[in-house]
Order: C-alpha cells, then structure tokens, then sequence
C-alpha cells in the first residue's frame, strides 16, 4: 500500500438484471489509472460487498487485477461479523494477487477490545497485509488508540482506516504506532484536515466521481502547497457533504451515472435508487464542481 488517495470503489451493476457489470467495472478501473488514483479500495461497504457470492467476489477481483496490478495496489475488504468467512476472503484476495486486506471490526456483537485485537492479529497470520478499518457509526465498536497499536506491532497490520471523524486521533495514534505504519482517513470532509495533522492518505467516497482532484488534493499536500490544497478542497466540500444525503453509495451512483461514468445508478436490496427527491440537491453540487469532476 502507497500514501496517497485511494478510491473506495463502487460496483456497477445491471438495472435489468441486478448483476455486476464487469464491462463497466472495467471502464470504472480505468478511469481511476488515466486519473492517477495512488490505491484501489475494492469490495468495501461503497462496492457493496456485503451484498455478493464469493464466485462475484473472485470474478471483480480477478479483474481488478488484470487492469490494475502493478499500477496500483489492491486492497480489497475483507472484513465481515464470521471469522470463518473473514478467513475465506482473505485467502482468495491473497490467492488472486492482491495487496492488502481491509479488516472491518466485527459488527452488530459489539467485541471487546482484547478481541478486536486477536481478530487483527489472527487475520494479520494468514500472510497477507492488512489494514485495520475503525467505524465506528457502522460497528457500533471504536477500537481504541493503545489497542489499535498492540495490534500493529504485528509484521503484517500495516494500516488503519480512520472513519471515526475525530480529528484528534491521528496526532494521538501517530506516536503509538510509528511513521511506516499508513494512517488514511475515512472521512472525505475532514481528509484534508487529516492530511494536516499527519495522516498518510485517505480512503474516498469522493474519488469515484472526482478521482483527478483528489490525487490533487493529496499532491498539493505532499507538496506542501497548502493554499492549493485549500482550493481544491473548498471547490470539492459540496460533494462531500451531498455524496451523503442518504447511505453510502445510493448518492454515488447516482452521480456517477449522471457522469456517464457507469450505466447504471442500481444498488442491490436492501438499498434501493436515489430517492428522486433529493435529485437536484446533488445535481447542483455536481453542477457546481463541474470544472473538478
């Protein structure tokens, strides 16, 4: 895995037929080579992975491999509530040729810290880098700071996912974990503020629909051309904030159809379309940040 801007990617699916569209997942992958995205997220909760067979699982991953590998490292999720299945995903992503594992803590059972722990360090055995991903709003656990750091001390915990939206935890992680060690923010609106504070990258929503932008945003940084960086954030802050009027993806897909970016906005049950009365919100965040997308 690279610092940098990395795509949470969506799956295009057929509105007819409600399966992936591997012919568009192909085109999606391309875009985001021609835009210089650093990392490819696939199979997380925006490609909604939650939703798929493991024969789906191999097909978009053995794809993502033939137009990616070697471009950009694949990180794929892999993180789900069994153990057993977290295993099963890992090793075909390891199987497969990807690069790293993005281990969500097991949600809904609420573990305690001393086993979100041992679920890291044990999916961390199975020789393929992982990355931790901390949501919280998701979950309903936060891994906490001293916990997260006992599990990095494992060769093979390389990341962490901050989707908690505490801006204060990457200057509290940082000095627990170490500088190698790849601290990528999962929060668009506060990416920028992240980046500041030492984070490493961040893990996009925005990305699918403004790749080339947020490579900018991270570059500026990287740079050090903050007032830069402040533009392009300021111009992309309306997106961030209207990719959520409902669940992740539902706004996405949307905007990337509306794009021509994919053929279709459908996301698998239980979600469902954008609701048409939200339509024009986002249309006019997109209409805004038109020179950015």
């Amino acid at each position: 895995m690279k610092p940098g801007s990395t795509v949470a990617l969506i799956t295009p699916f057929s509105v007819d037929t409600g399966n992936i569209d591997y012919q568009g997942l192909r085109q999606l992958l391309r875009y985001h080579v021609e835009a210089g995205t650093d990392n490819l997220c696939i199979l997380g909760t925006t490609g909604e992975a939650s939703s798929m067979t493991m024969e789906e699982r191999q097909q978009v991953l053995q794809i993502a491999v033939e137009e990616v590998k070697g471009v950009m490292p694949i990180l794929v999720g892999t993180g789900t509530i069994n153990p057993d299945n977290v295993k099963a995903q890992t090793l075909q992503a390891m199987d497969l040729g990807c690069d790293a594992a993005l281990v969500v803590t097991p949600y809904y059972v609420k573990p305690p810290q001393r086993c979100l722990v041992q679920h890291m360090v044990t999916t961390a055995d199975l020789g393929l880098p992982v990355v931790i991903y901390n949501v919280p709003g998701r979950t309903g656990v936060n891994f906490l700071d001293e916990n997260i750091a006992i599990a990095s001390q494992h060769e093979n915990v390389v990341g962490l996912k901050d989707a908690t939206g505490d801006l204060t935890r990457v200057e509290q992680v940082r000095p627990l974990v170490g500088d190698d060690f790849l601290l990528y923010s999962g929060d668009d609106g506060t990416s920028l503020e992240y980046l500041r504070r030492g984070g490493d990258g961040f893990i996009s929503v925005t990305a699918n629909i403004a790749a080339a932008a947020m490579k900018d945003l991270v570059t500026a940084v990287r740079e050090q051309r903050m007032d830069d960086a402040d533009a392009i954030n300021r111009r992309l802050d309306i997106l961030h904030q209207k990719l959520f009027l409902e669940s992740n993806p539902i706004p996405t897909k949307w905007a990337a159809a509306k794009l021509g970016l994919v053929d279709s906005a459908y996301c698998r049950r239980p979600l469902a379309e954008f609701d048409s009365a939200l339509h024009a919100e986002l249309e006019q965040a997109l209409q805004r940040c038109r020179y950015v997308v």
